[in-house]
């Protein structure tokens, strides 16, 4: 029964360090990360490979603190200081065009994880795109807007032939590359 309340051992990007900030936090006892949401890896950050990408939009209706930019059919790209690195933009990418790169960071850093300064930043940018969301959209001039596009598709409404639909893009991406090979000839 899902009672709107996570526990504490379900953050896999913050790892042990945050599990143990969370325990304190709550003044609970500190448990270790439950697999089931996933394991623990170094610090990351999503860069978008503008040469695939398509500008489907899924990964930035996604991205819970809006660190993806671009539009519809155009490239997209990340910005890297915004980038939590929460993988979320992964699983609906239908061109497998984004990939995690490992941080840089010192081996002396007292928080090698996240700073509280960071987390604080990233709860204000998801707080901000959240109410974003709640406002009632505009409907463009001279074009009706497909209402669940509108709303934002999430991983959890991504289509479950989703192997299909990439294939379909994978082919769609691969002609008009060749077309662009072909005039430049």
């Amino acid at each position: 029964m899902n009672t709107g309340k996570a526990d504490i051992n379900q953050c896999p990007p913050g790892g042990e360090t945050t599990l143990q900030a969370l325990a304190e936090l709550l003044h609970t006892e500190r448990k270790p990360l439950d697999p089931r949401f996933g394991k623990h890896t170094s610090r990351a950050r999503a860069v978008i490979d503008e040469k695939i990408c398509i500008g489907c939009r899924k990964c930035i209706d996604v991205c819970p603190v809006d660190a993806i930019m671009g539009a519809r059919k155009w490239m997209h790209s990340v910005i890297a200081a915004e980038c939590t690195g929460c993988e979320l933009c992964l699983p609906p990418c239908p061109v497998d065009c984004i990939v995690m790169q490992p941080l840089d960071i010192a081996a002396n850093d007292p928080w090698p994880e996240y700073a509280r300064a960071e987390t604080e930043h990233w709860r204000r940018r998801t707080e901000r795109r959240l109410e974003r969301l709640q406002q009632p959209t505009r409907e463009p001039r001279g074009r009706t807007m497909n209402k669940q596009a509108s709303a934002g598709e999430t991983y959890a409404t991504f289509p479950k032939d989703k192997e299909k639909i990439r294939a379909d893009i994978r082919e769609a991406v691969a002609r008009s590359q060749n077309k662009k090979l072909n005039i430049k000839k």
